[in-house]
């Protein structure tokens, strides 16, 4: 579920960390600082969506005895 948003947050702060050429200043927020922490943000939804997904995962026995 949350592996879409991570994916999401990982390339935008990759493209403002390393492809964005201008002022890195905007507003007093600079754009390399956010870009790393989208960046951080990211690899963590990924690591959290396919932790819990691993754990929501039950294995299914099937009885045939009958």
């Amino acid at each position: 579920m949350y592996i879409g948003i991570g994916i999401f947050l990982l390339l935008v702060g990759l493209v403002i960390v390393f492809a964005y050429n201008g002022d890195m200043m905007i507003a007093g927020l600079d754009l390399g600082v956010i870009g790393w922490i989208a960046i951080g943000l990211g690899v963590l939804a990924i690591l959290l969506s396919l932790v819990l997904d691993r754990r929501r995962r039950r294995p299914v026995v099937y009885d045939d005895r009958y």
